[in-house]
């Protein structure tokens, strides 16, 4: 008692820093704990300076040439992160694997969910949780797959998250090519490894599955009129309420028909766009900007060229538009980390029409979840019998 008499004396005695470092000096973990510290004022650091998602793209012949090869898009450096990323949240990656030939992919630290589209050529993949014969337009999704099952791979880095492809047949450029994206970066942010326990079972979507649901959708609404978005949100059972890829990642398989110019739309994740089809010396493109004019028109946009197989980033929060001016479907398929946002309800997906219509009664919505908008519809996927 007496001791502890004399600390409060000396406490009350002190100024605001003293007392801090007094205290510290009786007390070893709260000193330890307080080199860690910072405190801020809030007005002028509750919206932060930090590197933003740069609008990027990732041209094909990087996966149409050279030995097989696994090129990561490393924006690691813009993000200020220090393992490799595409976004804050994802890593994306091309798989080269040259015919007959076999080619190990793995993350380094750890990841929930991966998932593979195949660009071009047909082969198979060996998985923890057996193989898959995959061909040009199919796409599979991994979870992982706990830490009690041994690794099908053989290269000393690898871990045991590890999938080893292999090319059977790519006449065109001699090598098979596979589009790749997982969510090892935010769990590198977060410092955190998966439970054992599979958050979801694998799935394999095949290219026939996926066109024919798409075509077999009316590309006229109640109007008769033309649709200029025609596409699938590929689901699943894991992901009922959210309806996406897996809890993380969200994918849509998207149709622009010929002569099609999409309204400008939004929304908080990052896309990561393959253009899976664009008709070579046709004008394909994808037009964004950060602003919309009162008329709900991009304001000084940027456009990006769709070139088959080529990929490219569009920065979250930014109002976009994809453009088909030939006379042939192109296809599209997003890979983004909306899963996450559906989950949190801040995805704040909108359409430019809707946003300029609202804005000339004199309101702004702020909500991120529009309830007199939200709905859903039944599954379309029908199972080989």
């Amino acid at each position: 008692m007496a001791v502890l008499t004399l600390i409060n004396v000396a406490i009350a005695n002190a100024n605001t820093n003293s007392t801090c470092c007094f205290y510290n000096s009786i007390n070893s973990t709260i000193s330890s704990w307080t080199n860690s510290v910072r405190i801020y004022e809030y007005v002028s650091n509750a919206n932060p300076i930090m590197s933003e998602v740069p609008n990027r793209l990732f041209t094909s012949d990087l996966h149409e040439q050279g030995p097989s090869a696994i090129i990561q898009f490393d924006l690691s450096q813009e993000l200020q992160t220090h393992y490799p990323a595409t976004s804050p949240n994802l890593l994306a990656n091309f798989i080269r694997i040259l015919e007959n030939e076999t080619l190990e992919s793995s993350v380094v630290f750890a990841a929930t969910s991966q998932t593979f589209y195949v660009i071009r050529g047909n082969g198979s993949s060996l998985t923890r949780n057996g193989s898959v014969n995959w061909s040009e337009g199919d796409m599979f999704v991994i979870p992982y797959f706990g830490n009690d099952v041994e690794s099908v791979c053989t290269m000393s880095n690898s871990n045991k998250q590890c999938v080893k492809h292999t090319c059977n047949n790519e006449p065109l450029f001699g090598g098979c090519a596979l589009y790749w994206v997982h969510d090892e970066p935010l769990l590198q942010y977060l410092g955190v490894e998966p439970s054992s326990q599979r958050r979801f079972e694998p799935a394999f979507y095949s290219s026939n599955a996926m066109k024919e649901t798409v075509y077999s959708l009316s590309n006229t609404d109640n109007n008769g009129n033309i649709k200029n978005r025609r596409g699938i949100l590929l689901g699943n059972e894991a992901t009922m309420q959210t309806r996406t890829l897996t809890p993380t990642l969200w994918s849509l398989l998207n149709n622009i028909g010929p002569a099609i110019n999409q309204k400008p739309h939004k929304h908080n994740s990052v896309a990561l766009d393959l253009a899976v089809y664009a008709r070579s010396g046709t004008n394909v493109y994808t037009q964004m900007s950060q602003e919309l004019n009162e008329n709900g028109e991009l304001l000084n946009p940027i456009s990006t060229q769709w070139k088959t197989g080529s990929v490219f980033i569009t920065p979250p929060g930014w109002w976009h538009s994809h453009h088909n001016e030939g006379n042939e479907d192109a296809w599209v398929l997003p890979i983004q980390d909306a899963g996450l946002y559906t989950h949190q309800r801040t995805l704040d997906f909108r359409i430019a029409d809707d946003e300029t219509e609202r804005l000339k009664t004199h309101r702004s919505r702020g909500a991120t979840l529009d309830t007199s908008t939200t709905k859903t519809s039944n599954n379309l996927y029908k199972p080989c019998s």
